[in-house]
């Protein structure tokens, strides 16, 4: 699975069962994100195991972008049997400020940002 655009990429290493968003997203609305959104819960729906996020090369992340991952966080947490994990980039400004708060919806969720 892989969505590639100029701006940014996503794709799964089937392998290691990791998701990785990878550029800028500076799409317009929750409905410019839903087709990221549809590749993510499917992702989630249909992989066994833990589940990694990796946004370490993800340099710019909206607020409609920040809501699509907070969903995918609370379907994660209501699913109850799976366990997600998020690895962030601590030079990108906006990860450390916002990946934090993925937390405060899922205590569970395993961050890591270096």
């Amino acid at each position: 699975m892989e969505i590639k655009t100029a701006d940014y990429t996503v794709w799964l290493e089937a392998s290691t069962n990791v998701m990785f968003l990878e550029g800028a997203f500076r799409l317009a609305g929750t409905e410019s994100y839903a087709p990221i959104a549809q590749a993510l819960d499917e992702w989630m729906a249909t992989s066994e195991g833990p589940l990694v996020l990796d946004l370490k090369r993800l340099e710019y992340l909206n607020s409609s972008g920040i809501n699509m991952l907070a969903k995918l966080t609370i379907n994660a947490r209501n699913n109850g049997t799976r366990t997600l994990s998020v690895r962030g980039n601590k030079d990108i400004a906006w990860q450390g400020k916002s990946l934090v708060n993925l937390k405060k919806l899922y205590p569970a969720l395993e961050l890591v940002i270096d």
